[in-house]
């Protein structure tokens, strides 16, 4: 017996959340945050925040019912969170583009 969290094929709230809420506390880990250090292998969570954000977006469903709500919300919980990632991958090489002139 399979859990749903497990198996991709079905439809799982708790795992597209966990997905983008665990590669956050990655990106956080890897990007060294207060120092923001430049590294390429924040991509790997940013793949993996999109991939939570499309399994969320599975779960919508076609009525509105408080559970179509409350994905909504999820949603935009996961667009905040690959907005931070990106933030950490991208903002470390800004400094090199302003610093040229």
């Amino acid at each position: 017996m399979k859990l749903p969290l497990f198996n991709p094929h079905s439809r799982s709230l708790l795992r597209g959340s966990l997905l983008v809420l665990l590669s956050l506390g990655v990106a956080i880990l890897l990007s060294d945050f207060p120092h923001n250090r430049a590294t390429p292998l924040l991509i790997f969570p940013v793949l993996f925040a999109i991939a939570g954000t499309a399994d969320t977006v599975r779960c919508m469903q076609r009525r509105w019912s408080f559970y179509h709500a409350g994905v909504i919300l999820c949603i935009y919980m996961d667009l905040m969170a690959l907005c931070m990632i990106l933030f950490f991958l991208l903002y470390p090489y800004t400094r090199w583009i302003s610093s040229s002139q």
